[in-house]
């Protein structure tokens, strides 16, 4: 129920609908006992017993069931006198028909604002989802799988749109219709009503236990749609390697083996939720049937003051229970799927930030001096990738970090947007601690350029102009020229509004990444971060792109990691790291001349 309630408060605020709701259903509900109760006048008028129930004077009036009965024979009967029965039969024949008519428009206009409701909900609930993927940390994203954050986003929603909200009308009407059923059962004899009441409580411990185990293998089945979807997704990626490896056998055969758990696991499903209807229904035949024979018997032995037209108006009344409580079993069946969905869900809405904002952040919209890591420790699990690194950089400096893989240069470009925060010591831009910045503004200062060349499915000048509210098509222009890329744009279709595919697959590897390099032009920022920009680019690209970059970054502070040492000989200092350190710094004439690590890398690549 907890899980219903919070995943409840995302259709807020209710008064947009809950009073309108109220209303259409109280009418709804109102009319359609009033078609039943309707049944009894009318068979007294068919079968000539209205006799046994004449009341020759209008009662006093008085707030009791006996007054309301007592004065509508009253009234129907001076109709038979003056109308005959005929004209009257017809009178309650139009009056029921208009009574089924407005019932039903009132369900209909229920479920309109009900439909409100569930587009509302759903909709903050996946834009929810989508706002914490985007505000989380990259660590976020290597401890989750992307299979299950999609199957989350997709599936999940879908199921909390399918079985919660559609078991809200459930859940919220036909509990109160059998409450107001029963209460005017009740009305028309304590007796059988009370008799009736003593076979609830079996149904609803039968329908309990099916909910327990649907719950159960609901959540076991999201998690294994969430490993089909990785899977998926995983082969799509490296679909190259997959065909060159001849690994389609191996790739299909764990792709079956977890369909074939999943389908498994939803025909359990499927096969429970469909026994509740038929068992709830069943049931309900079942007391009906016992009802009539109790009922009978009190009749017949005149223990009871139910006449006939009333007893068969009771039993047809009960009649109406079975199906909202048929609906009722089927929705807390089917909410047990949506609920289980609703904990996955909740989980990741639920998860905290781990880079978050500090109350009353300072504002920085400029870089005056300097960009300094003061004892700087950090690990990913338990194994420090950097330990107690200490580096300044001034403005208007090419800093380059090389090592080898693992040495922590990656690490160290991500820490200073702060797509990770730092555990030990601080880094500083113009002697403030970056977490005291606003995150926004820290990020705004800098424009990065990753080893992998990711482009959005989008035209090129988008992404050029990737997050700027409205793209410059000048400047656009100018940032491909200076990155190599408008001879090869201009080429393509529809040049700068040619679309470049999921990931950029319409581009070859060189021309992706020469296309981030002018995104990361047009935004102009004062501090470039530069992860190994030219390594996808062919020796003729690479070079007129590395001399732009070079006159590029001499009115710029750059962080540059290289393994291609031949582009970072003339960074202004070369930072070397090996497992997490430093071990050698200067220029590169100065890290020859030692004939320490830096030699031995740069040798090693000059032999091959």
């Amino acid at each position: 129920m907890k899980t219903f309630l919070r995943l409840l408060r995302f259709s807020k605020p209710y008064y947009h609908y809950v009073p309108e709701y109220a209303v259409y259903v109280f009418l709804f509900i109102v009319l359609g006992i009033l078609n039943y109760t309707m049944l009894i006048p009318l068979m007294d008028v068919l079968f000539n017993t209205t006799d046994a129930n004449v009341v020759k004077e209008l009662p006093p009036f008085n707030w009791s069931v006996a007054y309301f009965k007592e004065a509508f024979y009253y009234h129907l009967n001076r109709l038979i006198a003056t109308d005959g029965k005929f004209k009257v039969l017809i009178y309650i024949c139009v009056f029921v028909f208009v009574c089924t008519a407005l019932k039903n428009l009132f369900g209909y206009l229920s479920q309109r604002v009900l439909t409100r409701m569930r587009v509302r909900l759903v909709r903050k609930i996946r834009q929810q989802l989508f706002h914490q993927f985007s505000h989380q940390s990259l660590r976020f994203f290597q401890n989750e799988k992307k299979g299950n954050l999609l199957s989350t986003l997709g599936g999940d929603v879908l199921e909390i749109e399918s079985s919660v909200v559609s078991s809200v009308q459930t859940i919220f009407r036909d509990p109160l219709m059998i409450i107001v059923t029963f209460a005017t059962l009740f009305i028309m004899s304590y007796q059988l009503t009370l008799f009736t009441l003593v076979f609830f409580p079996i149904s609803g411990f039968l329908i309990t236990s099916i909910s327990s185990s649907l719950k159960r293998k609901a959540k076991y089945s999201q998690g294994v749609l969430g490993n089909i979807l990785n899977l998926a997704d995983e082969a799509i990626t490296g679909i190259r390697i997959i065909k060159a490896f001849n690994a389609e056998k191996v790739v299909n055969q764990r792709f079956a083996e977890e369909n074939e758990r999943f389908s498994r696991t939803l025909k359990n499903i499927q096969n429970q939720r469909e026994l509740a209807s038929p068992l709830s229904e069943m049931l309900g035949v079942l007391v009906i049937m016992i009802i009539v024979v109790y009922g009978g018997s009190l009749i017949l032995s005149g223990d009871s003051n139910l006449t006939a037209s009333m007893f068969i108006g009771f039993v047809m009344l009960y009649f109406t229970i079975i199906n909202p409580a048929k609906n009722i079993a089927n929705a807390i069946t089917l909410l047990q799927r949506g609920l289980a969905a609703g904990e996955r869900v909740l989980r990741i809405i639920d998860t905290p930030q781990s880079i978050e904002e500090k109350p009353g952040a300072f504002s920085k919209t400029g870089f005056d001096d300097h960009i300094e890591f003061r004892n700087v420790s950090f690990r990913y699990e338990e194994k420090n990738v950097l330990n107690n690194i200490n580096l300044k950089i001034k403005k208007g400096q090419t800093i380059a970090l090389v090592g080898e893989s693992g040495s922590g240069k990656s690490t160290m470009a991500d820490l200073v947007p702060r797509f990770y925060d730092v555990p030990e010591g601080e880094i500083l831009i113009d002697g403030i601690n970056i977490k005291d910045l606003k995150i926004a503004d820290l990020r705004g200062l800098m424009a990065y350029v990753s080893q992998e060349a990711i482009l959005f499915h989008d035209s090129v000048a988008h992404n050029i102009a990737f997050a700027a509210e409205k793209a410059d098509p000048g400047a656009v222009a100018r940032a491909a020229r200076v990155a190599n890329a408008h001879g090869f744009i201009e080429q393509m279709e529809q040049g700068y509004d040619t679309t470049v595919g999921e990931r950029g697959s319409k581009l070859s590897g060189g021309q992706r990444q020469r296309l981030t390099i002018a995104r990361a032009l047009y935004k102009e920022a004062p501090i470039l971060i530069l992860d190994e920009a030219t390594s996808a680019l062919d020796t003729e690209s690479e070079r007129l792109v590395q001399n732009a970059i070079n006159e590029l970054m001499k009115n710029r502070t750059s962080l540059v990691i290289a393994h291609r040492l031949s582009t970072i000989r003339h960074a202004d200092e070369i930072v070397v790291l090996h497992q997490g350190e430093i071990v050698e710094r200067g220029t590169h004439d100065e890290l020859m001349a030692r004939a320490g690590y830096y030699k031995k890398l740069v040798d090693l690549q000059e032999v091959k």
